[in-house]
């Protein structure tokens, strides 16, 4: 089972609930995750050192991944789940995105996400992408 990234935007409860879901549906799908602020931590600015080891540990965990899930949720996407899904990538890495809102999707990232065709509108259609994704693989 591929070790997935999940990307995301971390800056409110509500972010960081509906992902650390996410994690709970691909864990309990038997897959091995990395959730950046549940396993790196969030950045707190008044420590020393801790931004560019948040970074380092987001870097050494998108190297270790084999995939990347990212929340797309919102008018725009967020800045650093784009760069995270860039990175993913820039590296022939399968990345799929998650989002009910179509209001309006980056055309960079539908394209990273397989020109749309790996974007799940729920976790259960995201859970049945990745199936696909890894049967194909076999």
């Amino acid at each position: 089972m591929p070790r997935i990234y999940i990307a995301g935007p971390l800056f409110n409860t509500h972010e960081r609930w509906y992902l650390e879901r996410i994690a709970e549906a691909l864990e309990g799908a038997g897959h091995a995750t990395f959730l950046p602020h549940r396993d790196a931590g969030l950045v707190d600015f008044t420590a020393p050192g801790a931004q560019a080891r948040i970074f380092r540990d987001d870097i050494a965990a998108l190297d270790a991944c084999d995939l990347c899930v990212a929340l797309l949720t919102g008018a725009d996407q967020d800045s650093g789940t784009s760069a995270e899904l860039g990175y993913m990538f820039a590296q022939g890495k399968p990345c799929f995105g998650l989002t009910d809102d179509f209001r309006y999707l980056n055309n960079m990232i539908w394209g990273i996400c397989g020109e749309g065709a790996r974007i799940a509108k729920d976790i259960a259609g995201l859970l049945e992408l990745l199936l696909s994704e890894v049967k194909g693989k076999r």
